[in-house]
């Protein structure tokens, strides 16, 4: 025999099983639970290491981190999760979880939640690698600004179990306490402090001192919060024998803790509680408010508000309730609980509708009306009060004022009139005085950095505006400008937004404010001046430039920091960034732009190192490693490895005209080896538009409510998505005019099976597949998600997510008819799918949750009964419990099951399952999900 030809022979059989073993597959529903997304990429301060959390879908994650030189150093951390770098750069702490396979073997097994295994902690270092952890741990915390100290809160301990050898000794029963064991410490262990039974603590800010409360054991009597400083070692009481304690807040340079408590039971239905200040160096209670010290009529300090310290610290904001009211039916004891009245009166004369009350009624309940504390005066200004009842305090408080406004003369509108206007005033806080700004103003304003002027963006005039506080006078900026700012491509009744302000120049100089596609820098003294930063080169080329913010702490921006865009080209989709110029005296210079999607651009704070993810539709989302210049991007994550297995596909931009003759654009995705010579089915998802998420990565996962895309074209589907131009009170005509032209602009691409064509969409786009198919049968078969089918029904309904009445959506926003049912009835019915059932010749799938808080799910209802009256084929899912899109993974991975069933036997001829040919009874519901297929 020739020895030669059994070796090529062999190596021929070698090659072949190679070629079978690298062969790729398509998704299955099983690859969810595995497929990887990254999230809480952090970098130190210094910019020496980078971090992220990778996380599966279903089942255990990671958190990496490694030096920003050396990507490949890799230390990961199996099962961390609420990872965070440390203020002084040296550590990186989190929590590692139980591993989840376990604890769902123990739960199978009925174990108690107490015999499950816990959290731990890891503290790793950074600069030697060595990793610390500690079992049994409830949470952590650390300093937000500096120190090197960390907080560990421990489980409770397991009771002790009483030796078998000794019957004479019994367990002693452990005494009665939500507190648990606390160790503070520095981060590398040369300090440590432990206390028992406590049940909250936080850091000051800077690291320097230290609260805890204790809890109650047994008595009220041992109950206490302490200050440790952090230097000395040394514990200081504070207060005790209170029976809660809340709101515990340091000042910014920690020279006082301020904190709410009552000695009221928990069980009194009108607690009284006092506002304590505590000295932290003094180490003495400096200030106690009661209810008597208050200017408020009838007010009484609140727990359920907010604490605030000027940054100077020279204030105190805390919030003020108004007093317990008296109802004599609900004090009554002699009524028993059945006898009870238990009723909603809707008034015409209410503000809100009784669904909304109901919605809001804990929040009204808990209101709080902002006070202040002048430290040095002792002098207590009312800030707000049922008339003018919102104050919009800044991140950090350096000012004397702030912006107030009240909505409470137009609120009754709000039914039919989102866009609502309200009363806008400047507060003193010296005084509590407020002085009007504007009435019935249109926008929500905000305060410059300096307080020299209040600006909004004005939709009634479409411009932007600023108040001049000391001229008291209004400015227009942007109408002498030659270009719009309001949102061009609008198409809805309500009012155009704007594209955003960026922000003051330092001394409030000049505002940033976006166009359609440039920035432009205006001097309120001079708007007529303003600067296009930009140079016009965005609308110019079709690229919109926005400035991305470097410091996240920033109040104003600083004409000497680097003014870097992201730059994002309309037509091609192309993606990236250019550095600008604050001067506005030379164009951006490119310095990155590809065919690629960048996000999450993060800068060190100390250091010209960045973080940005990058993706197209077959890449990752993975981060990268860059600095300022861009030069060179070099990745460190590798996302789904697994990904190179699977047929995947492709995705192309399709440019097409509507029935008028308007210029779309739409997203084509094919197949892997997409061959126009063949023939695909195709699926059809809408959504508005959606073209500019081009080059976005979209992952395998169970269907909330529409169609995977990546699902469907690896398993060998075409999937189009239009985007959709509307014209006022035409929404179903619009929704036809736009999609049935790109899909024959796709069909005429060649490769289409134009017999087996489907489209799907949930909400607004399950509205849309109702309508189109009572307009044409070129589709195969259809899935309607939430579709309001009946607008004269609907209008009239309830979002009972917000508890809002639908009429806005009509006349204002999305359903786009523009005026009420009786101003334009026709509308209504014929934009209504229901009234024209007859003409369907599509099998339809309808998801309609009964929980569902956006669209009432009778619209689903009367959807199917149309269908079923008229004998046409049709099934409605219904998953109790659920809302408007699915929220429980188990019910997506069914419906994505069900979805795939249903258009694979339409549009490929695959059995028809059982669920659709025999149903599923109610007496099987929970016994059978009948996925089973047919002959």
């Amino acid at each position: 025999m020739n020895r030669k030809k059994i070796g090529l022979g062999l190596w021929v059989l070698l090659v072949v099983q190679i070629a079978v073993g690298q062969q790729k597959r398509s998704l299955t529903h099983a690859d969810y639970d595995g497929w990887e997304s990254l999230s809480s990429a952090k970098i130190t301060k210094n910019g020496l290491f980078v971090g992220y959390q990778i996380s599966p879908q279903d089942g255990d994650g990671r958190f990496e981190v490694f030096p920003y030189k050396n990507p490949d150093q890799k230390t990961v951390i199996s099962r961390a999760s609420a990872v965070s770098f440390t203020p002084d750069d040296a550590f990186l702490v989190g929590k590692i979880v139980p591993q989840k396979d376990s604890v769902r073997v123990l739960k199978l097994k009925k174990k108690k939640n107490d015999d499950l295994p816990k959290d731990s902690l890891f503290i790793f270092n950074l600069a030697s690698g060595a990793m610390e952890k500690l079992p049994r741990v409830k949470s952590f915390g650390i300093p937000t600004e500096k120190g090197s100290w960390i907080a560990i809160h421990f489980e409770k301990e397991l009771p002790q179990k009483p030796d078998p050898a000794d019957s004479t000794k019994k367990a002693e029963k452990p005494k009665k306490t939500d507190g648990t064991k606390l160790l503070v410490r520095s981060l590398d262990g040369s300090k440590s402090w432990e206390f028992d039974r406590v049940k909250s603590y936080s850091f000051a800010p800077n690291g320097d001192y230290f609260q805890y409360t204790l809890a109650e054991e047994d008595t009220l009597d041992n109950s206490a919060v302490f200050v440790l400083n952090l230097s000395s070692g040394e514990s200081k009481l504070v207060l005790e024998k209170m029976t809660t304690y809340s709101d515990l807040t340091f000042s910014p340079q920690s020279s006082n803790l301020a904190l709410i408590a009552t000695d009221d039971s928990l069980k009194a239905k009108k607690p009284v509680h006092s506002l304590y200040l505590y000295d932290v160096k003094s180490g003495a209670i400096s200030k106690k408010l009661e209810k008597t010290d208050l200017k408020f009529n009838q007010g009484r300090i609140s727990p359920d508000g907010n604490i605030r310290f000027s940054e100077d610290e020279n204030k105190l904001f805390f919030g003020v309730a108004q007093d317990y009211k008296d109802y004599a039916y609900a004090e009554d004891t002699t009524i028993l609980d059945e006898e009870r009245v238990s009723l909603d009166i809707w008034g015409w004369q209410d503000d809100e509708i009784q669904p909304m009350q109901l919605k809001n009624k804990s929040q009204e309940e808990k209101k709080t009306y902002w006070s202040v504390l002048d430290l040095s005066s002792g002098q207590i200004t009312q800030l707000t009060t049922p008339e003018v009842d919102n104050l919009v305090l800044e991140n950090k408080i350096t000012k004397n004022i702030a912006l107030a406004w009240t909505d409470a003369p137009y609120r009754r509108s709000y039914s039919w009139d989102i866009q609502i206007g309200r009363d806008l005033y400047w507060v003193d806080f010296s005084t509590g005085q407020k002085t009007l700004i504007e009435k019935n103003a249109s926008g929500f304003a905000r305060l410059s950095p300096e307080a020299n002027y209040a600006y909004w963006y004005d939709g009634r005039d479409s411009s932007w505006v600023a108040y001049d506080l000391k001229a008291k006078s209004k400015i227009n900026l942007t109408k002498a400008l030659p270009i719009p700012f309001y949102e061009e491509l609008h198409d809805s009744p309500s009012l155009p937004g704007s594209y955003g302000a960026v922000g003051w120049m330092a001394g409030d100089q000049a505002i940033l404010i976006n166009d359609r596609y440039d920035i432009w820098k205006i001097d309120p003294k001079n708007p007529s001046a303003a600067i296009n930063l930009t140079q016009g080169e965005g609308r110019k080329n079709a690229i919109t430039f926005r400035r991305e913010t470097l410091d996240f702490e920033e109040r104003a921006i600083d004409p000497k920091a680097p003014f870097l865009l992201s730059a994002f080209n309309e037509v091609t989709k192309d993606n990236g960034f250019y550095m600008g110029s604050l001067d506005g005296k030379s164009a951006p210079k490119q310095l990155l732009m590809t065919a690629h999607n960048y996000s999450g651009l993060l800068k060190a704070k100390e250091s010209n190192q960045v973080l940005v993810r990058r993706s197209t539709y077959q890449d990752n989302p993975d981060v990268y490693l860059t600095d300022l210049n861009f030069k060179s991007l070099q990745k460190a994550s590798n996302l789904n490895p697994q990904q190179a297995n699977i047929k995947w596909g492709s995705v192309e931009l399709v440019s097409y005209l509507t029935l008028h003759g308007d210029p779309l654009q739409g997203l084509l995705f094919k197949p892997e080896g997409f061959d126009p010579s063949k023939k695909y089915p195709m699926m059809v998802y809408f959504y508005e538009r959606n073209s500019d998420t081009y080059h976005n990565y979209r992952a395998p996962a169970p269907s909330r409510s529409t169609i995977n895309i990546p699902y469907f074209v690896s398993n060998d589907y075409l999937v189009f998505v239009p985007d959709i131009k509307y014209e006022m009170g035409l929404p179903g005509p619009s929704a036809y005019d736009c999609i049935i032209p790109g899909v024959q602009a796709v069909i005429a691409k060649g490769g289409v099976d134009t017999e087996n064509m489907a489209i799907q969409g949930q909400s607004w786009g399950g509205y849309q597949v109702a309508y189109l198919i009572t307009q044409t049968n070129m589709f195969k078969a259809a899935g309607a998600g939430a579709p309001v089918v009946n607008m004269t029904s609907a209008y009239g309904g309830i979002r009972w997510g917000t508890g809002m009445s639908r009429m806005f959506q009509y006349e204002q926003t999305q359903s786009r008819i523009g005026g009420t049912l009786w101003d334009k009835p026709l509308y209504y019915l014929e934009n209504s799918p229901l009234f024209m059932m007859d003409r369907v010749q599509t099998p339809v799938l309808i998801m309609h949750n009964d929980e569902d808080g956006a669209v009432p799910w009778y619209q689903g209802i009367e959807m199917f009964m149309a269908l079923k009256r008229l004998n046409k084929p049709a099934w409605l899912l219904q998953y109790n419990g659920e809302d408007h899109n699915l929220t429980q993974r188990k019910n997506a991975k069914d419906l994505s099951v069900r979805l795939s069933q249903f258009f694979d036997h339409y549009l490929k001829g695959a059995p028809t399952p059982l669920w659709m040919s025999e149903g599923l009874p109610a007496v099987e519901k929970g016994k059978t999900l009948k996925y089973e297929l047919g002959d």
